[in-house]
């Protein structure tokens, strides 16, 4: 089961030991669904729920469920450790772009995710 919590009035679904990992665009829109059903903002995967796939580049993973997340307007924050996938070069300069943004971010921790909602907070909440 997921969790719901509200920080600086974004709602937050995250992810929980004991569910299935994101490494499919069919696995993006089931959370985005129950973001949705939840009326949540943000869904937060740790690092250890993203399937490995989605680290290579080369398997489009990232992209499709990138675009899945931002299609539907909802911000996906991958929360953890990136250091074993940050050998690549490639996939370091994606990290890097993608945190430019408003609609993915990869995060370290809960300390970074708060400070991250508590600047975007106007923008983001909304109700659905």
């Amino acid at each position: 089961m997921n969790s719901i919590s509200e920080t600086h009035g974004v709602r937050v679904l995250t992810v929980e030991p004991g569910t299935p990992t994101l490494g499919s665009e069919a696995d993006a829109l089931d959370l985005i669904g129950q973001a949705f059903g939840e009326r949540a903002d943000v869904v937060v995967v740790p690092v250890t729920h993203v399937d490995e796939r989605f680290f290579a580049l080369s398997t489009r993973i990232a992209g499709d469920v990138v675009r899945k997340f931002a299609g539907y307007r909802i911000r996906l924050v991958v929360l953890g450790d990136l250091g074993a996938y940050l050998d690549s070069d490639t996939f370091r300069a994606f990290v890097h772009e993608i945190n430019k943004g408003t609609d993915i971010w990869f995060l370290a921790d809960r300390a970074e995710l708060d400070e991250r909602l508590r600047m975007a907070g106007e923008t983001l909440g909304r109700s659905r």
